[in-house]
């Protein structure tokens, strides 16, 4: 877990500035610290430089998009993210080891393994997807929160800790999410970064609380194992999202859980794809 806010609050800085060419000293001065200061601090958070976090960010982010957007130029993908043309190509292949175009035609070519299991993942049809899918305009949500830096199968006794510690926040309008920046399929899955979250009234004062904006959501109602999140995740962006005549902007997907049975690792959730 992140456990300092500040560093928290550089994150967020990074995440929300991708597409410009973010030096390491906007980011210690937006976290009014002095640049040497705050690398010693990040380094000793997360494990990586600032400097390495963003490149790696950048890269993982724009590699996603090549896999979400199969019919959008590279070109403009790049410039998304702060690179001309040539230069995203060159940063590109010495992160990945293959260029942008290899690595959307292997997308394209290549059956999708299951990060966990290594097993290869099959998917339902576009219209087995779209019948569970609602669009809906949701509203921005005030949440206590935890960030982390690692694995996806850690979740669950991350949760479990997470509830027991908030408990006393919680009541019976009190609504659980995840949000997840990272597909397992791209980023190493040791260094996925996430925020596990809950609902939280006005009058509460403590440092970790923040908000998650709202607005237009592709809904997808899930009802089975948490096994079974994955694939179903990977099919809403493989299958359902280039055939909706829908584009995801610029923020990042939620899951907000609406029964979690512990014991039979079985939930019911919506799934949430942020779409323009």
């Amino acid at each position: 877990m992140i456990n300092s806010e500040i560093i928290n609050k550089a994150i967020s800085y990074i995440m929300a500035h991708l597409a410009e060419d973010i030096k390491v000293e906007d980011v210690a001065n937006h976290c009014h610290f002095s640049k040497f200061h705050f690398c010693r601090m990040f380094k000793r958070e997360t494990g990586e430089s600032v400097y390495a976090f963003i490149k790696r960010l950048k890269m993982d982010q724009s590699a996603f998009r090549l896999k979400v957007e199969k019919d959008r130029l590279i070109t403009d993908i790049g410039l998304e993210f702060g690179y001309s043309s040539s230069n995203y190509s060159s940063v590109f292949k010495k992160h990945r080891q293959v260029s942008p175009v290899e690595f959307r035609k292997e997308l394209l070519t290549e059956p999708v393994s299951h990060p966990f299991t290594a097993q290869e993942v099959e998917f339902q049809s576009f219209e087995a997807y779209n019948a569970q899918i609602e669009i809906r305009e949701l509203e921005d949500l005030r949440v206590i929160y935890e960030r982390y830096i690692g694995n996806y199968i850690l979740l669950k006794e991350q949760w479990t800790r997470f509830i027991e510690k908030y408990k006393a926040y919680q009541n019976e309008t009190t609504r659980f999410i995840e949000r997840s920046y990272d597909d397992p399929t791209i980023t190493l899955v040791d260094q996925c970064l996430y925020d596990i979250c809950m609902t939280v009234d006005e009058d509460c004062t403590l440092e970790n609380v923040g908000i998650i904006r709202g607005g237009k959501f592709a809904v997808y109602r899930f009802e089975g194992y948490i096994s079974d999140i994955f694939v179903t995740f990977q099919g809403l962006f493989s299958v359902w999202l280039p055939e909706s005549g829908y584009e995801m902007d610029e923020r990042y997907g939620l899951d907000i859980y609406q029964m979690i049975d512990c014991e039979r690792d079985y939930v019911v959730m919506e799934m949430c794809l942020p779409i323009r």
